[in-house]
């Protein structure tokens, strides 16, 4: 049986919480709904949610207390801030109340789901090892070794180089390692997946070993290890 994701939306606005039920009702998420703080923190406690898509301005308790309240349970239950305050100071005072994520009002439903499918995937168990011919990579310690030789990489480049080991022999197009690694609102370069590449097989290769990761010309890239040359 499919056990699908709960997103709990709580907002006073009739039109955005039925605007956000229909779209990720749509999108295979069982959605639940509130419009209230006091409302919102009595579902989560009988429903208990994966996610939580929040408003600041609720009457009666602000969304910031129901932020506190929510992380107070589980303080690992990705909360998303769901705003018309875009000032930077509100926006570290959201983060630093505890909001994994803060989406600006109006709200862009595509931009919205991005950042739901992110936090969903923080949320996924990470592997305890992965390996590919000589590379091994420790997840949950974010370390990464060719043979004895720890990598030092940066957040992203780990990010890509998770994704090709865990999908080993598998191409990737440029538009889809941007939609998994930056996410579906990333509107900069399409190029910085190639200057990302080039930066990891710089770093995977510094001591002089193979090369892992392949260009596939006109398609994209995939990690494979190539026979040696007799």
């Amino acid at each position: 049986m499919i056990v699908l994701k709960r997103i709990l939306v709580i907002d006073d606005d009739e039109g955005i919480t039925h605007f956000l039920r229909v779209g990720l009702t749509y999108e295979g998420y069982a959605v639940s709904t509130a419009a209230s703080g006091e409302e919102g923190l009595r579902v989560a406690r009988e429903q208990p949610p994966d996610l939580v898509v929040l408003d600041w301005m609720l009457p009666e308790l602000s969304g910031l207390e129901v932020l506190r309240r929510l992380k107070a349970v589980n303080e690992k239950l990705p909360v998303i801030l769901l705003t018309g305050k875009d000032a930077p100071d509100d926006q570290v005072l959201g983060f630093e109340t505890g909001a994994d994520d803060y989406v600006l009002k109006p709200v862009r439903f595509e931009i919205l789901l991005a950042r739901i499918r992110a936090r969903m995937r923080d949320q996924e168990p990470q592997p305890e090892v992965l390996t590919y011919a000589d590379l091994r990579m420790e997840p949950a310690a974010h370390t990464a070794f060719r043979g004895v030789r720890e990598i030092q990489l940066t957040g992203l480049e780990y990010r890509l180089l998770q994704l090709l080991v865990e999908n080993a022999e598998r191409v990737f197009s440029k538009s889809s390692i941007l939609d998994r690694i930056w996410g579906e609102d990333f509107f900069g370069d399409p190029n910085v997946v190639e200057v990302y590449v080039k930066q990891l097989r710089q770093k995977l290769e510094a001591g002089g070993e193979p090369r892992l990761i392949q260009t596939i010309r006109g398609v994209g890239y995939v990690l494979r290890a190539l026979p040696a040359e007799a």
